[in-house]
């Protein structure tokens, strides 16, 4: 079996790496050259550490790599600093490792693992078979400036993963638009030189301040990177009025003016340009399985409406992927197992991500509404703030940190939570963002 991938960010490299593992003839497509940079706030919670584990990824201090304690939770005049919690499936560290760094690392790691990756090979199209199924991709080649060199190549594969991120033009090229009925975010970073630089938690500010003086929906981070500078940034959901509507470059350097000036979070010491980017949410973009095409992180909206994690639903649903495409593989040697058959096994991939996620995205969605009311979200953070208790349980819950098999009560509540949601559905697309769900809202963070 061959297996084409589109993209070598977190989702594509890992399942690169997996597939070439099991002898699978992989080959990934990047439609730039690393390094290079992607924003992000760079933090990697116990749910990536562990896939990261799992791929055997070196980590460490000396490569570059800082570890981190939990999170530390700042709102309503009050500061509160949460330890990861100890789960039988998580390890108990997180992680802060630039992109520039993190995404080299795995492609290089996939490609120790003899995966080819073709670097400045930017897909512009899938290619169809008569009856419609996906047999490939079409990609421009670029020069070493990024440009293209008017020269084309065709990728024929029996797979295809769309790893592609948020603009997926794998996807898009088949008519998979994004989903209205799903939350979208949007999210803006830089980095200062700042002393701050070696802070053991990620820092997290819960509530922004907006036009009006009331707290925007979404939250603020500070993440020291352990080079000398700080990543901050900040998030906001499209359950705002003023999504679409603000200039979110303009809160972030509000919201840092605001900073104690010993932080150096400070124009002087701003380190590259302020870059946005949307936030596909709640599996917005579905399906997420058609003949020979197989969605993956971000191209199938896999970044949770809870806390805008994407990188660890990204490289789960790579392995979810790999999985799957390595039992369909090594079952095709039995006798009487066709194409056909090959087929309905990859096609379970979708399901399976909708039982692993669907009920806790479900879950995100109310959660994101109930924060784009701010009146809501004051009394929230009011009311937990002052319960250490209570803020331990909704961090395991906003970073997805449960033991399925627990017998704890905070276990057990969540487990009850999303058995009492249906799960999100992943098998349709009924329609394309509206602009102001999705073009207002990118543009006004790359402006």
């Amino acid at each position: 079996m061959k297996v084409l991938i589109v993209g070598a960010g977190p989702a594509g490299s890992t399942a690169a790496y997996y597939l070439a593992q099991a002898g699978i003839d992989v080959t990934v497509l990047e439609k730039t050259s690393f390094p290079r940079e992607k924003v992000c706030g760079d933090g990697l919670t116990p749910r990536a550490v562990r896939e990261i584990q799992k791929l055997g990824l070196p980590h460490s201090v000396e490569e570059g790599w800082r570890r981190n304690k939990g999170l530390r939770l700042i709102a309503g005049g009050r500061t509160i600093e949460l330890p990861w919690p100890e789960v039988a499936d998580f390890p108990t560290y997180g992680l802060i490792r630039t992109r520039l760094g993190f995404d080299e690392d795995l492609a290089r790691h996939a490609q120790s693992a003899g995966a080819v990756v073709l670097e400045r090979h930017s897909v512009t199209s899938a290619l169809q078979a008569e009856d419609g199924r996906v047999i490939g991709a079409r990609a421009s080649i670029l020069d070493e400036s990024g440009r293209k060199t008017g020269e084309t190549r065709d990728f024929h594969a029996d797979v295809v993963l769309a790893a592609d991120g948020n603009s997926t033009r794998t996807a898009v090229s088949l008519g998979m638009h994004k989903r209205d009925d799903r939350p979208l975010g949007v999210a803006v970073r830089t980095y200062f030189t700042s002393p701050r630089h070696d802070d053991d938690w990620m820092e997290g500010w819960l509530e922004l301040p907006g036009k009006s003086g009331k707290p925007l929906p979404g939250y603020g981070w500070v993440f020291g990177v352990g080079d000398g500078t700080s990543n901050v940034g900040l998030g906001i959901l499209n359950s705002s009025k003023e999504f679409g509507k603000l200039d979110y470059k303009q809160v972030l350097r509000e919201w840092t003016a605001g900073m104690p000036s010993e932080w150096g979070f400070t124009p002087e010491n701003q380190v590259g340009e302020i870059r946005g980017a949307a936030l596909p949410m709640g599996f917005n973009r579905t399906p997420h399985y058609s003949p020979g095409l197989l969605l993956l992180g971000d191209a199938g909206g896999m970044v949770s409406p809870f806390n805008g994690e994407g990188i660890s639903y990204a490289m789960e649903s790579a392995r979810f992927a790999a999985e799957f495409i390595i039992d369909a593989s090594s079952r095709s040697a039995s006798a009487g197992w066709t194409a056909d058959d090959a087929d309905a096994h990859l096609s379970r991939y979708a399901d399976y991500v909708r039982d692993q996620w669907g009920s806790h995205f479900t879950l995100g969605r109310a959660f994101a509404a109930l924060i784009g009311k701010p009146a809501v979200m004051k009394l929230a953070l009011r009311t937990g703030m002052p319960i250490p208790v209570l803020m331990r349980f909704v961090v395991r819950m906003l970073a997805n940190l449960t033991d399925p098999s627990a017998k704890g009560f905070e276990d057990r509540v969540i487990r009850v939570l999303e058995m009492l949601v249906p799960a999100t559905s992943n098998t349709s697309s009924p329609g394309a963002l509206t602009a102001a769900g999705s073009d207002t809202a990118v543009s006004a963070t790359t402006s």
